[in-house]
């Protein structure tokens, strides 16, 4: 029976690395999967799932207002498709995710869908925040602070090194502009500011 999953975490925690890992054994088993990534995120280059340590594959791209119901549809007319993979899984909008849903539900294909939880503000995406609330199997992709507890949060910063505690949900970047954090770094980090949102 298939299922939507979300794979979660915050950043360079080995989402990619994950995906394809779990591709390449379904591939090495003979079966096809399906490969999505976000449109906007061009860092590995136009349609391409990279990770950190070097290994990667092609993938269409999703864009907002896109219908993945009707995209993964025709791609299943094409031929058989053991599992769909969504990379950059933050980046879809509500209705998307409820499209990858009956995907699951009415063609019976497993999705899974990796990506961030939470924005440098703390804050959920609007897509995690979907995935979050329908998803049949949720699971931590897990790295550290480097005090050595688990990351729960990110910073992001300036060209100059400082933190941003302030600006747009989405900015694509890498190690240059992000910073994986347990909360109470993170705390320090945006000078705690959280909580006066909470007065």
């Amino acid at each position: 029976m298939a299922k939507l999953y979300f794979n979660y975490s915050t950043m360079n925690a080995g989402k990619s690395t994950v995906l394809l890992q779990a591709s390449h054994n379904y591939i090495e088993r003979g079966m096809q999967t399906y490969l999505l990534t976000a449109r906007l995120d061009t860092r590995a280059g136009q349609g391409r799932i990279a990770s950190r340590i070097g290994i990667g594959a092609p993938a269409d791209t999703f864009a907002p207002g896109e219908n993945l119901f009707t995209r993964i549809e025709r791609r299943l007319a094409d031929g058989p498709c053991a599992c769909v993979f969504l990379d950059e899984a933050q980046f879809l909008e509500p209705e998307q995710v409820w499209q990858l849903a009956h995907v699951v539900d009415d063609l019976d294909v497993p999705v899974m869908c990796y990506g961030l939880r939470v924005d440098f503000r703390g804050e959920l995406f609007p897509g995690s925040a979907t995935l979050l609330a329908l998803a049949d199997d949720l699971r931590e992709v897990r790295t550290i602070c480097h005090c050595g507890r688990k990351a729960t949060m990110v910073v992001r910063k300036d060209a100059s090194g400082r933190v941003v505690q302030a600006g747009d949900q989405v900015q694509v970047g890498g190690n240059d502009r992000y910073v994986s954090l347990c909360r109470r770094h993170w705390r320090a980090a945006m000078e705690d500011a959280a909580p006066d949102r909470l007065l």
